[in-house]
């Protein structure tokens, strides 16, 4: 837990889940320049809406306006709705929204945290532009690494004149201007490709991948390398594709496992919106549960045979193991006895080191230069068969 310092006084922020140990901060330099900034200018005004809030530094801090938080992460609306709580706001105090809901029809005040993706941004700027009027006050933060010549590119291109802010503590601020008059096209989101022959089970299927997923274009080779692996277990009935991006290996456990229940299930939105799209645009509408949550926490314990995991180890601009290691210890909690893990990964990130630890075994499926493929097994007995 940590300070932030406005103009109205302290606030103690937590990302979501709380780790005492996380060295992680829920707030950075932008977000303080970014306050910083409406406090000098008068503060928001009208209907204030607040894009790609991280961990709810921004939402809490300007609770008094009542904001409308957009956000595509289930972790940071949760810690929203925490630091809310542990500021002593009304839960109420701010609308808390997805990248998949219907943003508000008027915009007054627009504050946007500079995306990782630029695609995303891309793609919100495209869903809030018709929202804006010529008096909105659109300002964007970010680190100075964060805010490149294409992150402003977009901003001129879609809302309108643009320009950017001195640095300070390595952060900078984007102004831009909204221009009725511009016509930035359709949004081009989101994209929809075809898998490639060697795909293995889903070679040939139709992918959607909304703004914001990984690897939108194409299949990733790291999928692709668990594809040539993908485990068959006919006894399955429970198979989770954790962390499922755009669903593409709930999908080949789906054909290859015809009678098993899927789960997929991320953190982002719009990973689980193109997930179910996918399986749609297969034929496969209503075959797997499809859900935003943290980790498996929408899953029972001991409820599950099969695991899929190809975790991310980046949150936001930092590399972190902590996302991989909760995915881990959240799926020896979901896996029957005898239930198996499946993980792909980097070749340098020591996942087995971790499965080990939380296993009490690993062994590696395959590998290659790039990547390795593990197995790790939840011991115990399974229960008689009924």
């Amino acid at each position: 837990m940590n300070r932030l310092v406005t103009a109205s006084g302290e606030l103690e922020l937590t990302r979501f889940p709380h780790r005492p140990p996380d060295p992680l901060r829920a707030w950075d330099a932008a977000d303080e320049y970014l306050l910083g900034h409406l406090a000098e200018t008068g503060g928001p005004r009208g209907t204030v809406v607040v894009l790609g809030d991280r961990w709810g530094a921004l939402t809490t801090a300007l609770a008094g306006h009542r904001p409308v938080q957009i956000s595509d992460s289930f972790l940071g609306r949760s810690a929203t709705r925490e630091n809310l709580l542990r500021a002593g706001h009304d839960p109420e105090a701010a609308t808390l929204l997805t990248t998949r809901d219907a943003p508000p029809e008027r915009v007054d005040t627009l504050l946007v945290r500079v995306p990782k993706s630029l695609a995303l941004l891309e793609d919100q700027l495209h869903r809030l532009r018709p929202a804006l009027h010529p008096g909105t006050a659109v300002v964007g933060a970010g680190m100075v690494k964060e805010i490149h010549t294409s992150t402003l590119r977009l901003f001129e291109e879609i809302v309108g004149p643009t320009r950017t802010s001195l640095a300070v503590k390595k952060a900078r601020l984007v102004l831009a201007e909204p221009d009725p008059s511009r016509d930035p096209g359709p949004d081009p989101w989101p994209l929809v490709h075809t898998l490639p022959p060697d795909a293995g089970a889903v070679a040939g299927r139709t992918v959607v991948n909304h703004a914001g997923v990984f690897c939108a274009d194409r299949l990733d080779i790291g999928t692709r390398f668990f594809l040539e692996h993908l485990p068959v277990q006919p006894d399955a009935s429970r198979i989770v594709d954790l962390g499922c991006g755009n669903g593409v290996l709930g999908l080949a456990a789906a054909l290859t496992h015809p009678d098993a229940e899927i789960v997929c299930t991320d953190e982002s939105h719009q990973a689980v919106a193109s997930a179910e799209e996918t399986f749609a645009a297969n034929g496969l509408a209503g075959r797997a549960v499809f859900t935003a949550a943290d980790a498996l926490g929408a899953v029972g314990p001991g409820s599950v045979d099969l695991i899929l995991n190809n975790p991310p180890f980046h949150s936001h601009q930092a590399t972190t193991d902590a996302t991989a290691w909760r995915m881990f210890a959240e799926a020896r909690r979901a896996l029957a006895p005898g239930g198996e893990l499946w993980v792909v990964g980097n070749r340098h990130l020591g996942y087995h080191v971790k499965l080990r630890r939380l296993f009490g075994n690993c062994s590696t499926v395959a590998s290659n230069p790039k990547f390795v493929l593990l197995r790790a097994v939840r011991r115990g007995r399974r229960p008689p068969a009924r």
